[in-house]
């Protein structure tokens, strides 16, 4: 009864603070069906779903109180599962230190200067600063140099730096990588992290991503325009500031695709020509004539979130110091820009259904007649949407001992919106978790089926790529898309409802489906749990060989 006080007291203060809130459309009448054929473990996963994308929790955006509320919530969930707490100082709870930015609607610029003339790009309409976590006010001039999509892999003989210096220059790059790099290479080289050190290793001074026709048909302008001040986050450091900022690049600024002649057309080249050769895979560095100017005003504030984290016990002397950890994002993305009068972005997929899933497959592995040998740990972390940042900070800096994590089983955005008889296990290439999943797979009845996107590098997109930083081999199960209409069900999901106000509980998500793929990795966690050796990386595997155990070992004493 006190939870519940608790809880009802929680309620009502989200309910006066948005009072005060961005204008959001009044809560939608959505008629609610009750399915009365549902077992229950499908029920108790759309009980979680529809507390968690419910208006009240305003989009559960890390460091507001709606996402406090969440993870209140799913904490008191571990406890009434069973689980124990495995948060800071015998809590559910782990802080996570952050900075929060927001861009200033005043004192952004691109300008262009060359031939005498100046281009001034039009804020929001043309251009968009990064948040700078660095600098409130941050400006830089100084030669630009483009470098195709700003990739460096000797491994593969390519190098979009060849014949230009970035030293003290610009960087303007294209997203992504290129198709010719098979997808573990394309997933690593793609990441705008991975771009930044190397920007930063060349002395590069700021960046400017440049929007592709490609880009902009899979993600419009508009959308990105009408959230410009969407709060930004890092993580922050015990000095205060931030960390992976990448201070040396003063500025950091994107260019809609429309708006990419004004910068890319020089000496006979235009962003059109440029556009074919990044699908022609023939882009070639060059210097762009004049300078580019550049500056970002950002509100800067520290602010704290947390992981909810909660344990079962393992039952084997030797083993029992050792986990398996589970994870789900508990954030979305909040409140932005109104969509048909309606500004609350639900999460209900976007991760509300999975931490329902990670949950029920808590509850599962809690209440098994058998437990496991090995530990089992439950995180729900805050802030993927802000760049895995939860997740990193866990991988960083675990409630337990670093080496005695084993393996992660990540979950995130299952899109379970027509009844499937498949999942997608993304990463279990790359370790031995392939034969177990396969295992599980056959004993649960689901079919195992390929990424049908590869090109979208989600390895590398969602919290288990932190875990895989640490050395921890892991795995992501996605919803499946074999079924009537499932893949054209989803690709709707993916241009009109992600990351908008349409992805929640009015969705016809299958309950049914869900508690299947509860059930999929409570077996996945056992039997890796129970195996008689951890699961390694495969001999040879990109990122097995970059990140693992003796990688991350040889790194660590290269520091030293």
């Amino acid at each position: 009864m006190r939870t519940a006080a608790l809880l009802s007291l929680a309620l009502l203060l989200v309910a006066c603070q948005r009072q005060t809130s961005a204008p959001t459309a009044p809560a939608a009448q959505t008629k609610e069906t009750y399915d009365t054929s549902a077992g229950a473990d499908a029920r108790r996963i759309e009980a979680d779903v529809r507390f968690l994308a419910d208006d009240l929790l305003e989009g559960r955006e890390a460091g507001t109180r709606g996402y406090d509320l969440a993870s209140l919530y799913v904490a008191q969930r571990m406890r009434a599962t069973g689980l124990a707490p495995a948060g800071d100082d015998g809590s559910y709870f782990q802080r996570v230190p952050m900075l929060r930015g927001v861009i200033q609607a005043e004192g952004n610029e691109l300008v262009i200067n060359r031939d005498g003339r100046s281009t001034a790009l039009t804020f929001r309409e043309q251009f968009l600063p990064n948040v700078n976590y660095n600098e409130a006010d941050a400006h830089v001039e100084a030669p630009a140099v483009f470098v195709g999509q700003g990739v460096y892999a000797p491994e593969l003989k390519h190098d979009d730096f060849a014949g230009v210096d970035v030293k003290g220059k610009i960087a303007v790059v294209f997203n992504g990588a290129p198709a010719r790099f098979d997808n573990d290479r394309r997933a690593f080289y793609s990441s705008s992290r991975t771009k930044a050190e190397e920007l930063v290793r060349r002395g590069a001074v700021g960046v400017i991503a440049v929007q592709s026709d490609e880009d902009e048909k899979k993600r419009p302008w508009t959308r990105a325009a009408s959230n410009w001040n969407r709060p930004g986050m890092r993580l922050r450091g015990s000095d205060g500031k931030g960390i992976d900022t990448w201070p040396q690049l003063k500025v950091a600024a994107m260019i809609s695709a429309a708006s990419a002649d004004a910068l890319l057309s020089a000496n006979g080249r235009s962003a059109k020509g440029l556009f074919q050769e990044l699908r022609d895979g023939k882009l070639r560095a060059f210097e762009l004539p004049g300078t580019v100017k550049l500056s970002a005003r950002t509100e800067i504030t520290p602010i704290d979130s947390r992981n909810v984290v909660a344990r079962v016990d393992g039952t084997d002397a030797a083993k029992k110091s050792e986990y398996v950890v589970f994870s789900a994002h508990l954030d979305h993305v909040g409140i932005g820009a109104p969509v048909n009068g309606d500004a609350i972005y639900n999460g209900a997929l976007d991760n509300a259904l999975g931490i329902a899933v990670m949950l029920e497959a808590a509850n599962r592995l809690a209440h098994a007649p058998a437990p496991t040998q090995r530990s089992l740990l439950f995180v729900a972390v805050t802030a993927e949407e802000k760049g895995l940042l939860g997740a990193e900070w866990f991988a960083r800096n675990p409630t337990v001992p670093r080496e005695s994590m084993v393996a992660n089983v990540n979950m995130d955005m299952p899109m379970l919106l027509a009844p499937t008889d498949d999942v997608v296990p993304i990463g279990i290439e790359h370790s031995s978790l392939q034969a177990l999943v396969q295992q599980a797979a056959k004993e649960v009845g689901v079919g195992l089926s390929p990424d049908p996107s590869p090109d979208e590098v989600v390895f590398v997109r969602s919290d288990q790529y932190a875990f895989i930083r640490a050395g921890v081999p892991a795995v992501y199960l996605d919803g499946g898309y074999k079924g009537e209409g499932a893949q054209k069900i989803q690709e709707a999901f993916l241009k009109e409802r992600y990351h908008q106000p349409g992805d929640d509980v009015s969705q016809p998500i299958q309950y049914a489906d869900a508690a299947r793929l509860a059930l999929l990795n409570a077996r996945i966690g056992s039997l890796i749990a129970d195996a008689p050796q951890r699961p390694a990386w495969n001999t040879g595997d990109f990122f097995g060989e970059r990140f693992g155990r003796q990688a991350a070992g040889k790194a660590e004493a290269h520091a030293q």
